[in-house]
């Protein structure tokens, strides 16, 4: 399986994905389209017993979504 990467329009929210092989930056709207970042993993566990009390960082991919 070809690895992809996802790109956004900045100005709709329409997003594509295209072969990581693939140079050409797709457009949208008449601008080129950003590149989306891959979310980290959790490393935090999400249980009562270790909530996320303290930790106001950005949200994480926690595997719900598939692959």
């Amino acid at each position: 399986m070809a690895e992809t990467q996802g790109y956004e329009c900045e100005n709709c929210g329409n997003t594509v994905d295209r072969s990581a092989d693939d140079t050409k930056v797709p457009e949208c709207c008449g601008k080129p389209m950003r590149i989306l970042k891959a979310m980290d993993s959790c490393q935090t566990s999400t249980t009562a017993e270790h909530s996320r009390f303290d930790d106001t960082g950005e949200p994480c991919d926690d595997g719900r979504a598939g692959s």
